[in-house]
């Protein structure tokens, strides 16, 4: 099995934590890497591993951040050869879920148009020049680099899927130093009340969780005072107080806990103690939006749908509806 060095791969990250006062967390990053890779590595790991190492070194790249696709290079710098040894490289790395991505003129067609969900986003963010960010649930990190692109001046984004951390370090592999990394850790591995974050995002989390106020805490311990949440999740429509509990599972879906009305969930932030909460989007789910492409080929949202009535889940609740809130820690 080919050895993941993460020691090379987060130096840089974990002496800037050692350097801003973070040296406990650093050293928490550390056993838990030192867990994740060398004590109990995953069975794929090699051939992820593999899959990344033969990409082409390339020298000068370029890079485009503010742009549907994250886009590397041109298809012009790189020989045929170069061409389809990095198209190979990246197939390995398949199912692309988060995206889309252009490597040098291959286009990543990803089975969530994951700049759909930007786009509804970003006009009510508070300006990102500057600030220190956290993703929480960041997949393979399309929106760390979309947040780079937009000023960010720090980004670390968490999700504990290995292949979303592979996905992200062949992105990285043509960005030079830039400021953004992935840490392959759940929220619940953050230490708690770190209270250094400008703004933190939770796009895609909420509803995975068993209890939800727990995380809407967990997010705000991550915040500076007066720092901005960034809350996207699944909801269902209804007043005050009323919430959906799937008997099973949701859209195929096992681990779906709760989605709450508007309401509900602008009550739960408020509860938590965050100020200002308010809701800037709603958006039901297309199947133009998450859908199987030639980069993810498994079964997508149009088979977790009721094919005689597409408003509903193949289970018969609501389909997919997602809002997005925004709140700030007193």
């Amino acid at each position: 099995m080919s050895h993941f060095d993460w020691r090379t791969c987060f130096g840089q990250l974990l002496a800037e934590l050692d350097n801003t006062g973070h040296i406990i967390w650093a050293d928490q990053i550390k056993r838990q890497l030192t867990h994740r890779f060398d004590d109990n590595p995953h069975g794929d790991l090699g051939r992820w591993q593999s899959a990344l190492n033969s990409l082409p070194d390339i020298i000068e790249t370029t890079s485009e951040l503010n742009t549907s696709a994250i886009t590397l290079g041109s298809s012009t710098t790189l020989s045929e050869q170069q061409q389809q040894t990095l198209e190979s490289g990246l197939r390995g790395l398949m199912p692309w879920r988060k995206g889309p991505f252009d490597f040098f003129g291959i286009h990543i067609d990803t089975e969530w148009r994951s700049d759909w969900k930007w786009d509804r986003v970003s006009p009510y963010l508070s300006d990102l020049t500057g600030r220190r960010i956290l993703d929480v649930g960041c997949g393979s990190g399309y929106h760390c680099w979309r947040m780079l692109g937009d000023g960010a001046k720090r980004v670390i984004g968490i999700d504990p899927g290995l292949l979303f951390m592979f996905q992200f370090l062949s992105v990285k592999r043509y960005m030079g130093e830039a400021p953004v990394d992935l840490l392959p850790i759940r929220m619940e591995d953050v230490p708690e009340m770190l209270e250094t974050f400008d703004t933190t995002f939770s796009m895609g989390v909420l509803y995975h969780r068993r209890s939800p106020l727990d995380h809407l805490l967990e997010l705000k311990g991550t915040l500076r005072r007066g720092g901005e949440l960034v809350l996207e999740t699944l909801i269902v429509d209804g007043p005050e107080g009323h919430s959906l509990m799937p008997e099973d599972r949701y859209g195929q879906m096992r681990n779906v806990w709760f989605l709450p009305s508007c309401d509900t969930l602008l009550r739960w932030l408020d509860r938590t103690g965050f100020r200002n909460a308010r809701v800037v989007d709603v958006s039901q789910t297309s199947t133009d939006e998450q859908r199987s492409t030639d980069w993810m080929r498994f079964n997508s949202l149009q088979d977790f749908l009721d094919p005689n009535n597409p408003g509903k889940t193949i289970e018969g609740y609501p389909g997919p509806k997602r809002a997005t809130v925004i709140a700030e820690k007193p």
